[in-house]
């Protein structure tokens, strides 16, 4: 499976759960997270989708640390096992 396969996945259980999954695409800021999670109830989150194994590269670690230090929830996804735990990880937040 790979990392397109696993984005389909996830925006599908996010538009299950009544939210959205929007692209994040940041001009001039690269390593941002791939997609940004809008969940019933004010919930928000940004997700990196990666192929299995594979791990987020030292700028995208960066781009985590800082927007956690911002006080906001960040995953990273390389399986659609993952999925379901993480959006309700999100919705109980």
């Amino acid at each position: 499976m790979n990392e397109r396969e696993i984005e389909r996945k996830f925006v599908k259980a996010v538009k299950a759960y009544g939210g959205l999954a929007l692209k994040f695409v940041s001009p001039g800021f690269d390593g941002v997270p791939d997609r940004l999670v809008l969940l019933p109830g004010g919930r928000i989150a940004f997700i990196e989708l990666k192929a299995p194994g594979k791990e987020m590269r030292p700028l995208q670690v960066r781009r985590k640390r800082q927007l956690e230090k911002l006080g906001f929830l960040i995953y990273c996804i390389d399986s659609p096992e993952n999925i379901g735990g993480i959006i309700h990880e999100i919705l109980s937040a």
